[in-house]
């Protein structure tokens, strides 16, 4: 329902239109009724039955319904793809889309990594490093934390002051000693890196893993590598974005190595790693000045800021969160992200049945209103023009619903 009342920018044009054309032709059609039998010489009756074909054949139904029916049947179309669109704006927006941003954990690869390498550093105790490492990565709902917990599995111990740190980690205190867990980017700013370590980083960041860092106030205790996949559909969508014009762009906030081996097997040559929430929103900010028209698509709270500002938002609606899914103006249900140049070409075909009905509408009219300045319109010719017309536009808008429908086998 909130989809549906949000109208598209055609709609609000046509109805704007509209509210000018409706009184404008009415008054034509009593000044013809009025004045005729004066300027013509015709009847009065002769001039009343001018004025009613001229009133009929100029009735904006099929203008005014063309676009609602068109919108409404690329919504329920996009619908029975998976993909909910919140508002005829945005089915309208999207295909003015000249680059699109991409998280890349749970967007473009699975969203489900597995822990493939661990090791202790320096004179950490083993058994220690697991136990805790274990106790925070369980009180996190971060992916890379969720696959830690799972490989790690044990008893785990009480975690207290538990703390996200957005774009970092988190951090809590066990057994009365405060404990972090996180990226290399919160070991750096509690000074706690080292040329050994940032070696170990890159070995592991040039194979495409993700390396999350336990370490206490003062030294890293261990090293976690985790490794995710790309989804099967991700390399197909990305190149079906480029062939609809589409510039791909990742935004993520894994490391820079690892964002780059990701997007170069994904087929995306832009690549931006280790950025906080504020850097994907400036990196948004950025795009929409250099491409124009930009699209993000993501799935978790950090992405959050940069689907609000993209002037068209994708969230992935499977494993998503639900601040993004606020966030975004689109949600992907099944996670699949070549329902994003889906969207983009529905945008693009519902406009153009916009303009065919609009077309459609105006054009008939108009063939019939010269008959009728003409004096061989009749009545049954006003009525073809006035419901005729509405039926032709409603047909022409449901082609979006039955080309979805022969889609999806016929289904809802």
């Amino acid at each position: 329902e909130e989809a549906q009342g949000t109208r598209a920018p055609t709609q609000r044009f046509v109805d704007k239109f509209a509210a000018i054309y409706t009184p404008a032709v009415f008054a034509i059609a009593v000044a013809v009724a009025v004045l005729t039998p004066f300027l013509l010489n015709l009847t009065w009756l002769e001039a009343l039955y001018k004025a009613l074909v001229l009133l009929v054949i100029a009735c904006p139904c099929a203008l005014v319904i063309s676009t609602p029916v068109t919108v409404v049947s690329g919504l329920s179309a996009a619908a029975r793809r998976g993909i909910l669109i919140k508002g005829g704006t945005y089915l309208e927006d999207a295909r003015l889309l000249k680059a699109i941003a991409l998280d890349k954990t749970g967007t473009i690869t699975e969203g489900k990594p597995k822990l493939v390498d661990w090791r202790v550093w320096g004179a950490a105790d083993e058994a220690a490093a697991r136990h805790t490492a274990a106790s925070l990565a369980a009180r996190s709902d971060h992916p890379v934390s969720k696959a830690i917990a799972q490989s790690l599995q044990m008893q785990l111990a009480e975690v207290q002051d538990f703390k996200a740190l957005p774009g970092r980690g988190v951090q809590g205190q066990v057994n009365g000693e405060l404990f972090m867990m996180g990226n290399h980017r919160l070991i750096e700013e509690k000074n706690l890196s080292s040329t050994e370590l940032k070696a170990e980083l890159l070995t592991h960041e040039e194979q495409g893993r993700t390396v999350t860092l336990l370490a206490n106030s003062n030294t890293v205790l261990a090293l976690f590598a985790v490794a995710d996949t790309i989804k099967e559909t991700s390399r197909k969508a990305i190149a079906d974005l480029i062939g609809l014009g589409v510039t791909p762009v990742m935004l993520t906030g894994d490391n820079s190595a690892t964002a780059k081996a990701i997007a170069s097997e994904a087929g995306i040559e832009d690549a931006r790693g280790d950025l906080l929430p504020e850097a994907k929103l400036d990196a948004i900010r950025e795009m929409q000045r250099r491409y124009g028209a930009t699209g993000m698509t993501g799935d978790g709270i950090n992405d959050a800021p940069a689907l609000a500002q993209a002037d068209v938002g994708f969230a992935m609606g499977g494993a998503g969160t639900d601040t993004a899914m606020e966030a975004a103006d689109v949600v992907i249900m099944n996670d699949n992200l070549e329902r994003v140049a889906e969207t983009v070409q529905l945008s693009r075909h519902t406009h153009a049945i916009l303009w065919q009905n609009i077309t459609l509408a105006l054009g008939i009219k108009a063939v019939f209103l010269v008959m009728a300045v003409l004096g061989t319109a009749t009545m049954w010719m006003a009525v073809f023009a006035d419901m005729g017309a509405s039926l032709l536009v409603v047909g022409n808008g449901l082609r979006l619903l039955r080309k979805a429908q022969a889609k999806t086998g016929g289904g809802s």
